[in-house]
């Protein structure tokens, strides 16, 4: 029965796999069909981004992270993977001007910016007109990590201060973010607690960032480096300058966290500090459940700019006469592009909310001849609006049918981030991490706790096992007093509890405590518990089961 049930799990999360990807291929095949066409035909990736490609439908979700040099954005990233990753850099002061995109790989290595332009699997291949300035600056690690088989990391360059401002990157900067903004599913943007200073550059980023706000996390590191009092000013103080900047009537959620794997400071505000992270990491985890939504919305706010668009083109082009005074009537229409609009709106009902801004779109205009515009085209609309009326809507039921599928399953999901996980221990952590399967053959004799077993057996008898174990709640309290995050003390719990039972004996809780005196001295901890460090008692039980 339990073979049998294994087969049901997995075959249901084949056939939750089997709609992403039909989603996916049916997403792509109506892009192709009916909304590129348009595109070619009215010139839209001159004015805007460039076409997608394959690639940025079938790749995995992505996480931006940016922020301001010293704010911790690739501690951070470290805090995400749980392990260092080649090129980064940590410190105070601006350490790299390098765009890195964190993927997996079999094998760990660095890829550079040009070549990823001309690999077809990459979702990088439209960064390619930025140039070599950029190029130069833009680079891709692959690792063997368990988290990126779910997700794909981009680590950018410390946004400079007002004191920085005179340094020139020598590329776009805001538009290299607006491309990542574009085709990302999460933009993390970190701000430290200690120092929050508003430059011109961050005003541009933000600039950047405007239209992708449902894709935006702010963050408040460092929180638990400040006391209460002062962590409430900055608080504040971040939301009035949130608001001057992203001008929407909805308030942009702020995360107050510490995040990385070291042991926090306590402070007043510990425990909102734990919960913040919860929430923070809940969202980061349901990103691969999400993907097929977001390529969906994606699309659909996409046709509905290049109907805008469409629009734009074929007036001025309407309205441009055939032989004389056609340089002073283009800059005629361009200054009265607002005005445009508007008639645009009232005459072909299109939303104020799907044109593009206007200013940057003048700017656009001046380069362009005007009398190779396009006049609109009845068999490309008629396709465009078939697209955004009826085609995407028989997409969206099965969507739903797969986020059910997906909710029945809510114990492989729900872990899909960590990719450590049992369903059936689920209720029992006290970290909300059910433990690891171990099926590794153990070979060693010697015991590497056991010369430090006497200093933990002490601690152990000292919380009143019952029966010789540890209930989860007795370890929960004696754990979170090391002020590791809980993250980290989920992660040990599920080394610990070698049997699964959701209670440990003296020897996991020896082994728990010699991997928190580990992690606080800074070493990085294993995904899987190694031979040597498996409790000899279990050892036993262990090869009985590989031999049955």
């Amino acid at each position: 029965s339990f073979l049998w049930k294994k087969k049901t799990e997995r075959r249901k999360a084949e056939l939750s796999m089997g709609d992403v990807n039909m989603v996916t291929e049916e997403l792509k095949n109506l892009y192709y069909k009916r909304l590129l066409p348009v595109e070619k035909y009215y010139s839209f990736h001159h004015f805007h981004s460039p076409s997608y490609e394959d690639a940025d439908f079938d790749n995995k979700p992505m996480v931006l992270v940016m922020g301001q040099y010293s704010t911790g954005k690739t501690t951070f990233i470290r805090y995400l993977i749980e392990q260092d990753f080649l090129g980064s850099r940590v410190g105070p002061e601006p350490t790299t001007d390098c765009f890195t995109a964190l993927m997996y790989g079999e094998v760990e290595g660095i890829i550079p910016g040009n070549a990823l332009t001309m690999d077809p699997k990459k979702p990088f291949r439209n960064l390619d007109p930025f140039g070599n300035s950029f190029l130069n600056r833009f680079q891709c690690v692959q690792m063997p990590n368990q988290i990126l088989e779910s997700i794909s990391i981009i680590d950018t360059p410390g946004i400079l201060t007002a004191a920085k401002r005179k340094l020139s990157r020598g590329y776009d900067f805001a538009a290299v973010l607006r491309w990542f903004a574009e085709r990302v599913d999460r933009i993390i943007l970190l701000f430290d607690a200690h120092k929050l200073e508003f430059s011109d550059e961050l005003t541009r980023a933000f600039g950047a960032l405007c239209g992708y706000e449902d894709k935006l996390r702010v963050v408040l590191n460092k929180a638990d480096r400040v006391d209460s009092q002062h962590l409430m000013r900055v608080y504040g103080a971040l939301m009035w300058s949130l608001g001057k900047v992203f001008r929407t009537p909805e308030i942009l959620r702020v995360y107050i966290g510490s995040f990385w794997s070291e042991p926090r400071q306590m402070c007043d505000h510990y425990q909102l500090i734990e919960l913040e992270e919860e929430d923070l990491l809940a969202d980061i985890r349901n990103l691969p459940r999400n993907a097929a939504v977001r390529k969906l919305n994606d699309l659909v706010k996409r046709a509905r700019l290049v109907r805008a668009h469409a629009h734009i083109i074929s007036y001025l082009k309407q309205e441009m006469p055939t032989i004389f005074c056609r340089e002073s009537k283009k800059h005629n229409l361009i200054y009265q592009l607002p005005v445009i609009f508007n008639k645009i709106q009232q005459q072909h009902r299109v939303p104020a909310g799907d044109f593009p801004d206007c200013t940057k779109m003048q700017e656009k205009l001046l380069g362009q001849d005007f009398s190779k515009f396009k006049k609109l085209k009845p068999s490309l609309m008629a396709s465009l609006d078939k697209l955004l009326s009826t085609d995407i809507a028989k997409l969206v039921p099965y969507i739903q049918q797969q986020e059910q599928r997906k909710r029945s399953l809510h114990g492989v999901l729900d872990g899909e981030f960590l990719r450590t996980f049992k369903p059936e221990h689920y209720s029992r952590d006290p970290f909300k991490e059910p433990p690891v399967d171990e099926g590794s053959e153990l070979d060693f004799d010697e015991w590497v706790v056991e010369k430090y077993k006497p200093k933990y057996d002490e601690i152990f008898y000292n919380l009143s096992p019952t029966e010789g174990k540890l209930s989860g709640t007795k370890v929960k309290e004696w754990m979170t007093k090391t002020l590791l995050p809980n993250s980290v003390l989920a992660h040990i719990w599920r080394l610990s509890d070698v049997d699964g039972d959701g209670m440990l004996d003296d020897e996991e809780f020896a082994l728990a405590v010699h991997l928190i005196e580990e992690k606080v001295e800074g070493h990085w901890l294993p995904r899987e518990l190694p031979p040597h460090l498996v409790p000899p008692s279990k050892r036993l039980s262990e090869a009985s089961d590989v031999s049955v």
